[in-house]
């Protein structure tokens, strides 16, 4: 599974859809994700690729990781992957 099937699956269990409803255009407001679902996707996300994502859920405004779009998340997530690897 890719990157983006995983974390799209991950947005859609919080969301409680089905992967194949949650498009990268999609944002986790038009999703039904409140900050809680947020921060559950964050630790779901970090837990299935074993890394550390720089989001502050008390001030997501503050943060250096783009969580505008499901496109955004996947783009974020690749980046921190790759640089994992390194």
């Amino acid at each position: 599974m890719s990157i983006k099937e995983q974390v799209i699956t991950i947005i859609a269990e919080q969301a409680v859809l089905e992967p194949s409803d949650v498009s990268e255009d999609s944002t986790l407001e038009d999703l039904g994700i409140d900050s809680l679902g947020l921060v559950e996707s964050i630790f779901a996300i970090e837990e299935a690729f074993d890394i550390s994502v720089p989001f502050n859920a008390n001030e997501p405004e503050q943060s250096d990781f783009d969580i505008s779009s499901v496109a955004s998340i996947i783009k974020g997530i690749e980046q921190l992957v790759a640089e994992q690897k390194k």
